[in-house]
């Protein structure tokens, strides 16, 4: 019995130890496995170093990596939205900025930092970004109130007109602030503004004068044959007039919408000078006006629509001769400028002010109403953009008293 009992006190010492041995191993891989998920977590280790064989924690094993490759997953899809909007808020026009609850600005477009010329908005308060005291106290009742503010501003300095739309963020107790320019706009509403004062006003001086003929004639200067001559002649005049600004304004308005093709071809600038010049040399003449071109052989040809450039250049002679006194002279040349071809229309004439300068292409703008000598103050913007069309671009310089150059450039064929 004795030695039974010895063995039975041995196999359970064996048992025991086995099952201490076991256990410590268990231990020992599960430290490890913890170790390998805590890696996993921080980057440190890829997602296959979890082991997927350990005795009994298979099953855990697989439910862990199933857990980890659904949040990749996640994340994964997070950073795709993210680089979408990201993408669409560095490519928008509009300026945003997000502040946080104390008016920190956290986020900031390109957009805005070119609105608010600044490199680096985020960090700084809302105030530091904005520096416009409107602007500022409409964020500053959105976030007291916690209701949708708007503001508009115009900023002379800079020649803009902005818009503040400032949205709460109820969730984090910050603020969305959407920064629109709407210089543009405003500057097409300023246009159209002009466009219509300016048609009533170039409307109202025939209308009103064919209005008093008419009278005349009807209060008996039918009666008086030499008058009634006189007084139709200037209502025809009265009528050209009239028909020539309609014509004007429709051609104006054709070309600005693209609806007059224009047929390019290669052309010499000295034969594109010569045919101007051979147009308008009869008027010239009869105003006393010297007109001739300076312009060098050998010049490369240009890409043109050759009657359309002819209308600019014979919209420039007419214009130089107009208001050039009898005597003065109008010259036209050419020379070459990199991968363009400068013309210029230059004359002797009265000038054109400084103030004046910068508006000469608008439509219907007379420098001068005093002296415009009629015309309806379209053939400039018809200029414009005809050379625009080509390719080009066309400004002037002036100084009063001592006449006035027209430039414009068109591309090598």
């Amino acid at each position: 019995m004795n030695w039974l009992l010895l063995v039975l006190v041995a196999l359970l010492i064996i048992a025991l130890g086995w099952s201490l041995s076991r256990s410590a191993d268990l231990r020992r891989r599960l430290d490890h496995y913890i170790e390998t998920v805590h890696r996993t977590s921080r980057g440190d280790a890829p997602l296959l170093d979890l082991p997927a064989d350990e005795s009994r924690l298979e099953e855990l094993s697989n439910a862990v990596r199933e857990l980890v490759l659904a949040q990749q997953a996640q994340i994964s899809a997070l950073d795709a939205e993210r680089g979408k909007l990201a993408a669409v808020l560095d490519q928008m026009p509009d300026g945003v900025l997000i502040a946080d609850a104390e008016g920190r600005v956290q986020f900031a477009n390109p957009a805005a930092a070119k609105m608010f010329e600044t490199r680096q908005a985020v960090g700084h308060t809302v105030a530091e970004v904005l520096r416009q005291h409107q602007l500022i106290e409409a964020w500053q009742r959105c976030q007291q109130s916690g209701v949708l503010q708007t503001q508009s501003v115009e900023l002379p300095a800079h020649r803009q007109f902005l818009q503040l739309i400032a949205i709460p963020d109820r969730h984090a107790s910050g603020s969305l602030l959407l920064v629109q320019d709407l210089t543009r706009v405003r500057r097409l509403e300023t246009v159209r503004r002009d466009f219509i004062s300016n048609v009533s006003h170039e409307l109202r001086t025939p209308l009103a004068s064919l209005k008093a003929l008419t009278e005349t004639l009807q209060q008996g200067a039918l009666e008086d044959p030499p008058a009634a001559r006189r007084f139709l002649g200037r209502i025809e005049t009265e009528v050209d007039a009239l028909t020539q600004m309609a014509q004007e304004l429709l051609e104006l308005t054709r070309i600005e919408s693209g609806q007059v093709p224009l047929e390019f071809i290669a052309a010499a600038p000295q034969d594109l000078l010569a045919s101007a010049v051979e147009r308008m040399r009869a008027q010239a003449e009869r105003a006393g006006v010297g007109l001739r071109t300076e312009c060098p052989s050998g010049l490369p040809e240009v890409r043109t629509d050759p009657p359309r450039l002819e209308q600019v250049l014979v919209n420039l002679i007419h214009n130089a001769v107009k208001f050039t006194r009898p005597g003065g002279e109008v010259v036209l040349s050419a020379q070459l400028a990199g991968e363009f071809v400068c013309f210029s229309v230059r004359d002797t004439g009265v000038g054109i002010s400084a103030d004046d300068l910068p508006r000469i292409f608008e439509r219907f703008y007379k420098a001068d109403r005093a002296r415009s000598g009629g015309g309806t103050g379209l053939g400039l913007s018809i200029c414009r953009h005809l050379v625009e069309a080509h390719g080009g671009r066309i400004w002037a310089e002036s100084e009063e008293g001592r006449g006035s150059t027209f430039y414009f450039t068109l591309p090598l064929s």
